[in-house]
């Protein structure tokens, strides 16, 4: 093991302040810049408590609120910036661009510690390198000793062989750091960390560190920001996983990769060299399935490797991340260092807070519309605009119900499913067959009974499930000339807990904050001019709707009668404090 000389314990690490990080713009060194800033020196050399622990699941949210914040004692971020028009990051005290290697010397030396972060851009390594070499020429005039990071990645170990050839799934730890072969397209990477270890002979002087993280995730998202945003659009019906997916990919979340630095800097060890990764074994299908199914439609799709490199978004580097097949544990940060885990046992178990922190930090926030109003008012086309708009799902009923009637027909459907084809509704459902039978015979029989129309109960069911799915819940919804009645609102967007409602009935209504509008806009005109511009309506248009004269008029009288009465639709809103917009 890389094991050079360690430091007293009473000589460990209050006194460090200033600490220079590479790139600060960018995705990885700005979140590990953003945790530093708000920690305080010597701050993990503390074991945290149980107590602490379930403090911090509480506050979770006022420590990134905090982040911004200096507090007295932390460390004093410096650095530089990937792109020079850059504005400096709020937690940073200075940052350098378009500055000489002279310049930059000088500011590297007036550091207690430097990070160089090379897991995003390895045209980073020759800097890097540059960087650890000169200051290791200046170890003579050190004050007070120095700390080196070499931020790296796990992909140079892409190629090791197994430690045993019998059984693969036996990980590697930081002590066969020795045996580790790179990905190829990583050599640079790998001669870097040989040399930054080489050149930390005299710790008490200049210790130097190697950490290899895996692949990291958290906050906006990093390689898998790409996924995300594939799910959130809704552009493609499926998530595409390359290769078979069964590949296990090291992970760990940017703030956790944050807090194992921290603690190197704290704890000044003697391993040279540290693995940082969650206790998680995901593979690629685990990570893409769970976008999927809190992001999107649920479904992803196998495709080949080769049609990886179609993608436009995606560089080889974070292919490369994306197609490792790598064994790992972490096994010094787990026995040695106190870590405040953010995501301890992997992406997936923390998808929850994983997508509220991508939201967040993309200022992606539902938008939730209702547009009612008369037939012939123009409610379909504004819906249809605004879906546009706003890159949301466009809700109507028709199309709801009939959905939900395929859907509920293909579980009933023999599976028969080929190489290839969409996974992931089969066990992601794992509907009752019996129920769906059942509830599929009260939908048809609703329908006969009701000259094709479906009863409130089955229409409700309906689209409530619809506003309940990931796309409606995650990126909102234009819901298109439903609810009509003061009833089907109620039911629609009223929490389910019937004793709760029972015991604040004449209150204000407990009402499911997460699928009722923000906005309902009513659209209206005078029977005349609704009247008048049916009338004129092509007829190609017309075939197949409710907009032949007679069936006009019924409904038109139907919406004016219920409209007239004490309790109509726009009445519940008002209630609800969502006060309706009209426009005539």
């Amino acid at each position: 093991m890389a094991e050079e000389e360690g430091v007293n314990p009473s000589e460990k690490v209050f006194r460090i302040q200033r600490v220079f990080i590479n790139l600060l713009d960018t995705y990885s060194s700005k979140n590990i810049g953003k945790f530093l800033s708000n920690c305080v020196a010597g701050a993990s050399l503390e074991e945290i408590t149980e107590e602490e622990e379930e403090e911090d699941d509480t506050k979770s949210g006022a420590r990134e609120a905090l982040s911004f914040r200096q507090r007295e004692g932390t460390f004093q971020i410096v650095g530089t910036l990937y792109k020079p028009d850059s504005p400096r990051p709020d937690f940073a005290v200075e940052t350098y661009s378009s500055i000489s290697r002279e310049d930059l010397l000088a500011r590297l030396m007036e550091c207690d510690v430097t990070i160089y972060n090379i897991t995003e851009y390895s045209q980073q390594v020759e800097e890097a390198l540059w960087a650890v070499s000169a200051m290791n020429e200046e170890v003579a005039h050190f004050e007070k000793r120095k700390i080196f990071i070499l931020l790296s990645t796990v992909m140079t170990w892409a190629r090791s062989k197994p430690l045993d050839p019998d059984d693969s799934d036996v990980p590697f730890t930081e002590e066969d750091y020795r045996r580790r072969k790179p990905h190829p397209n990583f050599m640079d990477h790998i001669n870097a960390e040989k040399i930054v270890l080489k050149l930390g002979k005299n710790a008490k002087k200049f210790a130097t560190y190697v950490i290899a993280s895996g692949l990291q995730y958290g906050a906006e998202g990093g390689i898998l920001h790409s996924f995300f945003k594939m799910a959130w659009l809704g552009d493609l019906p499926a998530l595409p996983v390359f290769g078979d997916g069964t590949n296990v990919i090291p992970a760990i979340h940017v703030v956790d990769l944050a807090g194992v630095i921290q603690n190197v800097i704290d704890h000044v060890p003697k391993v040279h060299y540290v693995v940082a990764m969650d206790e998680s074994v995901h593979t690629l299908e685990d990570f893409i399935k769970c976008i999927s199914k809190h992001t999107g439609s649920g479904k992803i799709q196998k495709m080949s490797k080769e049609s990886a490199f179609l993608s436009k978004e995606l560089t080889q580097e974070h292919l490369d991340h994306l197609l490792v097949n790598l064994r790992m544990e972490a096994l010094f940060v787990k026995e040695n260092f106190n870590i405040r885990w953010v995501a301890q046992a992997g992406f997936v178990e923390n998808i929850n807070s994983i997508l509220k922190e991508y939201k967040q930090s993309r200022g992606l926030l539902p938008i939730k519309i209702c547009i009612l109003g008369p037939l012939g008012a123009g409610k379909t086309t504004v819906a249809q605009e605004l879906s546009k708009y706003y890159k949301v799902p466009h809700i109507r009923v028709k199309e709801v119900v009939a959905e939900a009637i395929a859907k509920l027909e293909s579980i009933l459907a023999p599976k028969d499913t080929g190489e290839g084809e969409e996974e992931g509704e089969e066990e992601e459902e794992e509907e009752n067959v019996e129920d769906a039978q059942e509830l599929l015979e009260g939908v048809k029989e609703s329908m006969e009974q009701n000259a094709g129309r479906l009863e409130d109960q089955y229409l409700i069911r309906f689209i409530k499930e619809k506003l309940k799915s990931m796309p409606c819940r995650n990126q909102g919804y234009i819901l298109d000339g439903f609810p009509k009645t003061y009833d089907q609102a109620k039911d629609l967007f009223n929490q389910e807990d019937e004793e709760e409602e029972e015991e604040i009935r004449g209150k204000m209504f407990p009402v499911d904050k997460i699928i009722v509008p923000e906005f309902v806009c009513g659209l209206d005109a005078s029977d005349e001019f609704l009247k008048e511009r049916v009338i004129n309506l092509p007829e190609n248009v017309v075939a197949g709707t409710h907009y032949s004269q007679d069936l006009f008029l019924r409904a038109l009288s139907t919406y004016r009668d219920l409209n007239t009465e004490d309790e109509t639709v726009f009445n519940y809103f008002d209630e609800i404090e969502i006060h309706p917009i009209h426009i005539e």
